[in-house]
Protein backbone atom coordinates (compact mmCIF):
# COMPACT_ATOMS: atom_id res chain seq x y z
CA UNK A 1 0.00 0.00 0.00
CA UNK A 2 1.60 3.67 -1.11
CA UNK A 3 1.87 6.40 1.73
CA UNK A 4 -0.89 8.36 -0.13
CA UNK A 5 -3.48 5.12 0.43
CA UNK A 6 -2.42 4.62 4.20
CA UNK A 7 -3.19 8.46 4.54
CA UNK A 8 -6.27 7.88 3.25
CA UNK A 9 -7.23 4.56 4.69
CA UNK A 10 -6.44 6.45 8.43
CA UNK A 11 -8.40 9.51 7.42
CA UNK A 12 -11.68 7.44 6.55
CA UNK A 13 -10.97 5.21 9.81
CA UNK A 14 -11.00 8.65 11.91
CA UNK A 15 -13.45 10.38 10.11
CA UNK A 16 -15.92 6.75 11.18
CA UNK A 17 -15.03 7.25 14.07
CA UNK A 18 -15.63 11.05 14.73
CA UNK A 19 -19.26 10.93 12.81
CA UNK A 20 -20.26 8.06 14.51
CA UNK A 21 -19.63 8.83 18.04
CA UNK A 22 -22.80 8.92 20.23
CA UNK A 23 -21.06 11.02 22.89
CA UNK A 24 -17.94 12.05 24.24
CA UNK A 25 -17.58 9.21 26.15
CA UNK A 26 -17.79 6.98 23.27
CA UNK A 27 -14.81 8.89 21.87
CA UNK A 28 -12.59 9.48 24.75
CA UNK A 29 -13.31 7.10 27.09
CA UNK A 30 -14.48 6.78 30.28
CA UNK A 31 -14.84 9.47 32.78
CA UNK A 32 -11.68 9.70 35.70
CA UNK A 33 -13.75 9.31 39.44
CA UNK A 34 -12.55 11.00 42.27
CA UNK A 35 -12.10 14.34 40.94
CA UNK A 36 -9.07 13.18 38.69
CA UNK A 37 -7.57 15.37 35.99
CA UNK A 38 -8.33 14.70 31.93
CA UNK A 39 -6.62 10.89 31.41
CA UNK A 40 -3.63 11.30 29.65
CA UNK A 41 -5.36 8.44 26.87
CA UNK A 42 -8.09 10.92 26.09
CA UNK A 43 -5.50 13.60 25.37
CA UNK A 44 -3.41 11.27 23.54
CA UNK A 45 -6.79 10.08 21.33
CA UNK A 46 -8.06 13.68 20.73
CA UNK A 47 -4.64 14.71 19.36
CA UNK A 48 -4.60 11.56 17.02
CA UNK A 49 -7.72 12.46 15.71
CA UNK A 50 -7.52 16.00 15.55
CA UNK A 51 -4.38 14.99 13.37
CA UNK A 52 -5.68 13.05 11.40
CA UNK A 53 -9.25 14.80 10.21
CA UNK A 54 -7.58 18.81 10.33
CA UNK A 55 -9.20 20.58 7.13
CA UNK A 56 -5.21 20.93 5.74
CA UNK A 57 -3.61 17.96 5.21
CA UNK A 58 -7.00 16.36 3.90
CA UNK A 59 -6.93 13.83 1.08
CA UNK A 60 -8.05 15.84 -2.12
CA UNK A 61 -11.01 16.99 -2.47
CA UNK A 62 -12.33 16.33 1.11
CA UNK A 63 -11.57 19.08 2.82
CA UNK A 64 -15.32 20.00 3.18
CA UNK A 65 -15.58 16.42 4.83
CA UNK A 66 -12.63 17.16 7.07
CA UNK A 67 -13.86 20.68 8.39
CA UNK A 68 -16.84 19.25 9.57
CA UNK A 69 -15.92 16.33 11.13
CA UNK A 70 -12.86 18.70 13.18
CA UNK A 71 -15.60 20.78 13.81
CA UNK A 72 -17.45 17.94 15.93
CA UNK A 73 -14.25 16.55 17.72
CA UNK A 74 -13.22 19.84 18.93
CA UNK A 75 -16.93 20.31 20.18
CA UNK A 76 -16.85 16.80 21.80
CA UNK A 77 -14.05 17.39 23.23
CA UNK A 78 -14.91 20.65 24.67
CA UNK A 79 -17.74 19.04 26.25
CA UNK A 80 -15.76 15.76 27.32
CA UNK A 81 -13.37 18.18 29.73
CA UNK A 82 -16.36 20.15 30.92
CA UNK A 83 -17.40 16.21 32.18
CA UNK A 84 -14.41 16.00 33.72
CA UNK A 85 -13.87 19.21 35.46
CA UNK A 86 -17.65 19.00 36.90
CA UNK A 87 -19.60 21.67 34.79
CA UNK A 88 -21.71 18.61 33.58
CA UNK A 89 -22.92 16.12 36.05
CA UNK A 90 -21.92 12.79 35.86
CA UNK A 91 -25.26 11.78 35.63
CA UNK A 92 -26.60 14.21 33.31
CA UNK A 93 -27.58 13.62 29.95
CA UNK A 94 -25.89 14.79 26.66
CA UNK A 95 -26.95 15.50 23.30
CA UNK A 96 -23.85 15.95 20.47
CA UNK A 97 -24.83 17.07 17.16
CA UNK A 98 -22.45 17.86 14.96
CA UNK A 99 -21.68 21.75 15.94
CA UNK A 100 -22.36 21.46 19.14
CA UNK A 101 -22.94 19.37 22.58
CA UNK A 102 -25.97 20.24 24.76
CA UNK A 103 -26.58 19.25 28.49
CA UNK A 104 -30.35 18.01 28.83
CA UNK A 105 -31.84 18.52 32.46
CA UNK A 106 -34.06 15.49 33.45
CA UNK A 107 -37.51 15.62 33.14
CA UNK A 108 -39.72 17.42 30.42
CA UNK A 109 -39.95 21.18 30.69
CA UNK A 110 -43.47 21.13 28.76
CA UNK A 111 -46.11 19.14 26.08
CA UNK A 112 -46.25 20.52 22.90
CA UNK A 113 -49.08 20.44 20.56
CA UNK A 114 -46.75 17.36 18.25
CA UNK A 115 -43.02 17.97 20.25
CA UNK A 116 -42.21 17.54 23.94
CA UNK A 117 -39.99 20.35 24.97
CA UNK A 118 -36.81 20.05 27.18
CA UNK A 119 -34.40 22.48 29.02
CA UNK A 120 -30.77 22.46 27.94
CA UNK A 121 -27.78 24.53 27.95
CA UNK A 122 -25.20 24.59 25.70
CA UNK A 123 -21.59 26.22 25.75
CA UNK A 124 -20.75 29.12 23.87
CA UNK A 125 -17.90 30.89 25.09
CA UNK A 126 -20.29 30.72 28.11
CA UNK A 127 -23.10 28.95 29.16
CA UNK A 128 -26.36 29.72 27.43
CA UNK A 129 -30.19 28.32 28.15
CA UNK A 130 -32.41 26.75 25.28
CA UNK A 131 -35.08 24.60 24.85
CA UNK A 132 -34.94 21.13 22.90
CA UNK A 133 -38.09 20.55 20.80
CA UNK A 134 -38.44 16.56 20.12
CA UNK A 135 -41.75 15.41 17.93
CA UNK A 136 -43.30 12.88 19.80
CA UNK A 137 -44.10 10.90 16.32
CA UNK A 138 -41.53 11.02 13.60
CA UNK A 139 -44.49 11.30 11.36
CA UNK A 140 -44.06 15.18 12.13
CA UNK A 141 -40.36 15.55 11.47
CA UNK A 142 -41.93 17.47 8.45
CA UNK A 143 -43.74 20.47 10.48
CA UNK A 144 -40.78 20.71 12.65
CA UNK A 145 -38.42 21.55 9.77
CA UNK A 146 -41.50 23.85 8.67
CA UNK A 147 -40.66 25.66 11.94
CA UNK A 148 -36.80 25.45 11.27
CA UNK A 149 -37.31 27.30 7.52
CA UNK A 150 -39.90 29.71 8.60
CA UNK A 151 -37.73 31.14 11.71
CA UNK A 152 -34.38 31.27 9.20
CA UNK A 153 -36.66 32.53 6.49
CA UNK A 154 -38.15 35.22 8.68
CA UNK A 155 -34.30 36.08 9.81
CA UNK A 156 -32.76 36.18 6.49
CA UNK A 157 -36.02 38.08 5.26
CA UNK A 158 -37.42 40.29 7.71
CA UNK A 159 -35.94 43.66 9.17
CA UNK A 160 -33.56 43.35 12.09
CA UNK A 161 -35.39 45.56 14.40
CA UNK A 162 -38.06 42.70 14.88
CA UNK A 163 -35.74 39.60 15.14
CA UNK A 164 -37.27 40.01 18.85
CA UNK A 165 -40.89 39.01 17.75
CA UNK A 166 -39.44 35.41 17.01
CA UNK A 167 -37.96 32.57 18.66
CA UNK A 168 -33.97 31.94 17.92
CA UNK A 169 -33.12 29.19 15.96
CA UNK A 170 -29.87 27.90 17.41
CA UNK A 171 -30.08 24.54 15.72
CA UNK A 172 -31.53 22.16 13.63
CA UNK A 173 -30.95 18.43 13.56
CA UNK A 174 -31.74 14.93 12.61
CA UNK A 175 -32.00 12.61 16.16
CA UNK A 176 -31.80 9.08 15.95
CA UNK A 177 -32.89 7.01 18.92
CA UNK A 178 -30.25 4.58 19.98
CA UNK A 179 -32.50 2.29 21.11
CA UNK A 180 -35.30 2.21 18.91
CA UNK A 181 -33.43 3.37 15.45
CA UNK A 182 -36.37 6.05 15.20
CA UNK A 183 -34.95 9.68 13.53
CA UNK A 184 -36.50 12.52 14.58
CA UNK A 185 -36.01 15.78 13.29
CA UNK A 186 -35.18 18.21 16.63
CA UNK A 187 -34.79 21.95 16.96
CA UNK A 188 -33.13 23.58 19.76
CA UNK A 189 -34.47 27.11 20.17
CA UNK A 190 -32.99 30.24 22.23
CA UNK A 191 -35.10 29.65 25.77
CA UNK A 192 -37.61 32.69 27.32
CA UNK A 193 -37.71 33.79 31.32
CA UNK A 194 -40.36 35.98 32.54
CA UNK A 195 -42.91 35.17 29.55
CA UNK A 196 -46.38 34.57 29.93
CA UNK A 197 -48.99 33.16 27.24
CA UNK A 198 -52.23 34.64 26.61
CA UNK A 199 -54.19 31.92 27.44
CA UNK A 200 -52.29 32.42 30.92
CA UNK A 201 -53.27 35.98 30.47
CA UNK A 202 -56.77 35.40 30.17
CA UNK A 203 -56.77 32.88 33.05
CA UNK A 204 -55.32 35.43 35.37
CA UNK A 205 -57.94 37.69 34.31
CA UNK A 206 -61.17 35.83 33.40
CA UNK A 207 -63.10 39.24 32.79
CA UNK A 208 -61.11 39.60 30.44
CA UNK A 209 -57.67 42.42 30.41
CA UNK A 210 -58.56 45.97 30.05
CA UNK A 211 -58.60 47.55 26.61
CA UNK A 212 -55.44 50.06 27.23
CA UNK A 213 -53.45 46.47 28.09
CA UNK A 214 -54.84 44.63 24.95
CA UNK A 215 -53.45 47.39 22.70
CA UNK A 216 -49.96 47.45 23.52
CA UNK A 217 -50.53 43.56 22.82
CA UNK A 218 -52.02 44.16 19.83
CA UNK A 219 -49.61 46.35 18.04
CA UNK A 220 -46.93 44.07 18.49
CA UNK A 221 -48.85 41.25 17.14
CA UNK A 222 -49.41 42.88 14.18
CA UNK A 223 -45.50 43.89 13.95
CA UNK A 224 -44.90 39.77 14.28
CA UNK A 225 -46.99 38.59 11.55
CA UNK A 226 -46.38 41.34 9.70
CA UNK A 227 -42.37 40.95 9.78
CA UNK A 228 -43.26 37.30 9.31
CA UNK A 229 -45.36 38.27 5.57
CA UNK A 230 -42.59 40.20 4.53
CA UNK A 231 -40.26 37.07 4.52
CA UNK A 232 -42.87 34.97 2.71
CA UNK A 233 -44.05 33.42 6.00
CA UNK A 234 -47.96 33.06 6.81
CA UNK A 235 -47.73 31.64 10.76
CA UNK A 236 -50.79 29.38 10.31
CA UNK A 237 -51.60 29.12 14.26
CA UNK A 238 -51.63 32.76 15.75
CA UNK A 239 -53.66 30.92 19.17
CA UNK A 240 -53.25 32.48 22.84
CA UNK A 241 -50.93 29.47 23.41
CA UNK A 242 -48.55 30.66 21.12
CA UNK A 243 -48.41 34.35 21.85
CA UNK A 244 -45.76 34.77 24.66
CA UNK A 245 -45.76 38.40 26.43
CA UNK A 246 -43.72 39.59 29.06
CA UNK A 247 -45.46 42.13 31.58
CA UNK A 248 -43.20 44.71 32.65
CA UNK A 249 -40.91 44.78 29.34
CA UNK A 250 -44.23 44.87 27.13
CA UNK A 251 -42.24 42.42 24.98
CA UNK A 252 -44.05 39.50 22.66
CA UNK A 253 -42.96 36.48 20.89
CA UNK A 254 -44.78 34.39 18.54
CA UNK A 255 -43.46 30.52 18.84
CA UNK A 256 -44.40 27.82 17.71
CA UNK A 257 -43.86 28.02 13.65
CA UNK A 258 -44.62 24.18 13.04
CA UNK A 259 -47.25 24.82 11.28
CA UNK A 260 -46.20 27.92 9.13
CA UNK A 261 -46.59 28.02 5.40
CA UNK A 262 -42.82 29.92 3.45
CA UNK A 263 -43.24 31.03 0.26
CA UNK A 264 -40.64 29.83 -2.30
CA UNK A 265 -40.35 26.24 -0.53
CA UNK A 266 -41.25 23.68 -3.03
CA UNK A 267 -41.65 20.88 0.05
CA UNK A 268 -44.44 23.27 1.59
CA UNK A 269 -47.63 23.05 0.87
CA UNK A 270 -49.79 26.31 0.35
CA UNK A 271 -52.44 25.44 3.00
CA UNK A 272 -52.19 25.40 6.41
CA UNK A 273 -51.26 21.93 7.43
CA UNK A 274 -53.77 21.28 10.42
CA UNK A 275 -55.43 23.14 12.92
CA UNK A 276 -54.28 23.24 16.79
CA UNK A 277 -57.19 20.94 18.83
CA UNK A 278 -59.39 22.99 20.50
CA UNK A 279 -58.89 26.11 18.97
CA UNK A 280 -60.53 25.51 15.58
CA UNK A 281 -62.59 28.42 16.42
CA UNK A 282 -60.17 30.76 15.88
CA UNK A 283 -59.25 30.40 12.36
CA UNK A 284 -60.24 32.06 9.48
CA UNK A 285 -62.70 30.01 6.87
CA UNK A 286 -59.68 29.36 3.93
CA UNK A 287 -57.97 27.52 6.61
CA UNK A 288 -60.75 24.87 7.00
CA UNK A 289 -61.01 24.89 3.63
CA UNK A 290 -57.64 23.94 2.87
CA UNK A 291 -57.45 27.18 0.12
CA UNK A 292 -53.85 29.01 0.06
CA UNK A 293 -52.93 30.72 3.43
CA UNK A 294 -52.13 34.21 3.14
CA UNK A 295 -50.96 37.35 5.08
CA UNK A 296 -54.44 37.64 5.83
CA UNK A 297 -54.82 34.24 7.53
CA UNK A 298 -52.52 35.44 10.41
CA UNK A 299 -53.79 38.79 10.52
CA UNK A 300 -57.57 37.41 11.55
CA UNK A 301 -55.93 35.10 13.68
CA UNK A 302 -54.41 37.84 15.57
CA UNK A 303 -57.23 39.86 15.95
CA UNK A 304 -59.34 37.12 17.49
CA UNK A 305 -56.80 36.37 20.11
CA UNK A 306 -57.19 40.08 21.18
CA UNK A 307 -60.95 39.62 21.43
CA UNK A 308 -60.15 36.32 23.86
CA UNK A 309 -57.76 38.17 26.27
CA UNK A 310 -59.87 40.99 26.28
CA UNK A 311 -62.89 39.17 27.26
CA UNK A 312 -65.61 41.14 25.31
CA UNK A 313 -64.39 44.80 26.80
CA UNK A 314 -63.32 46.07 23.56
CA UNK A 315 -64.94 49.50 23.10
CA UNK A 316 -67.06 50.30 19.78
CA UNK A 317 -64.48 51.45 17.82
CA UNK A 318 -61.61 48.82 18.57
CA UNK A 319 -64.89 46.03 18.00
CA UNK A 320 -65.71 47.47 14.87
CA UNK A 321 -61.87 47.76 13.79
CA UNK A 322 -61.64 43.55 14.65
CA UNK A 323 -64.91 43.15 12.31
CA UNK A 324 -62.43 44.42 9.64
CA UNK A 325 -59.88 41.79 9.98
CA UNK A 326 -61.58 39.20 10.12
CA UNK A 327 -63.83 39.05 7.78
CA UNK A 328 -64.81 36.01 6.15
CA UNK A 329 -63.54 36.29 2.73
CA UNK A 330 -59.70 36.98 3.20
CA UNK A 331 -59.75 39.09 0.19
CA UNK A 332 -61.86 41.77 1.70
CA UNK A 333 -59.63 41.77 5.30
CA UNK A 334 -56.46 44.08 5.13
CA UNK A 335 -53.42 42.65 3.97
CA UNK A 336 -50.73 44.42 4.62
CA UNK A 337 -50.13 44.35 8.76
CA UNK A 338 -47.74 47.51 8.83
CA UNK A 339 -50.14 49.98 7.04
CA UNK A 340 -52.89 48.40 9.46
CA UNK A 341 -50.82 49.05 12.59
CA UNK A 342 -51.20 52.81 11.32
CA UNK A 343 -54.79 52.91 11.16
CA UNK A 344 -54.79 50.87 14.87
CA UNK A 345 -52.62 53.85 16.06
CA UNK A 346 -55.42 56.41 14.63
CA UNK A 347 -58.30 54.30 16.27
CA UNK A 348 -55.97 53.96 19.34
CA UNK A 349 -55.55 57.83 19.48
CA UNK A 350 -59.14 58.91 18.83
CA UNK A 351 -59.68 56.72 22.04
CA UNK A 352 -57.04 57.44 24.75
CA UNK A 353 -55.13 59.86 23.91
CA UNK A 354 -51.33 59.69 22.71
CA UNK A 355 -49.55 56.79 23.35
CA UNK A 356 -47.87 56.28 27.07
CA UNK A 357 -46.34 53.46 28.72
CA UNK A 358 -48.95 51.57 30.82
CA UNK A 359 -47.31 48.84 33.07
CA UNK A 360 -49.04 45.50 33.12
CA UNK A 361 -48.97 42.95 36.02
CA UNK A 362 -49.85 39.21 36.33
CA UNK A 363 -51.86 38.99 39.69
CA UNK A 364 -50.21 37.36 42.46
CA UNK A 365 -49.25 34.23 42.99
CA UNK A 366 -48.52 34.34 39.35
CA UNK A 367 -49.98 31.70 36.70
CA UNK A 368 -47.22 29.11 35.66
CA UNK A 369 -44.57 30.32 33.25
CA UNK A 370 -45.26 30.15 29.89
CA UNK A 371 -42.81 27.04 28.88
CA UNK A 372 -40.82 29.79 25.88
CA UNK A 373 -40.31 27.80 22.82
Amino acid sequence: MSTGEHDTAAFDAALRTVTLAEDPVALFGPLPTGGADVPRAATAEYRRLARLVHPDPAPGGRRTEAASAFTRLTGLWSLYRDMVAGDLGFDDLTLVTRTRGYRVAAGRMARGDVADLYPVRYRKGTWHDAVLKLPRSQRDNDLMEAEATALRRVREKGHERYRAFVPALVESFKHRDAATGVERHANVLGRLHGFHTLADVRRAYPQGIDPRDAAWMWRRLLVAVANAARAGVVHGAVVPEHVLIHPAEHGLVLVDWCYSVTAHTPRTAPHIPAMVPGREDLYPPEVAARRPALPQTDIYMATRCIEFVSGGRLPRELRSFARGCTLPAPERRPRDGFALLCELDDVLERLFGPRRFRPFHMPEPDPPTAPAF
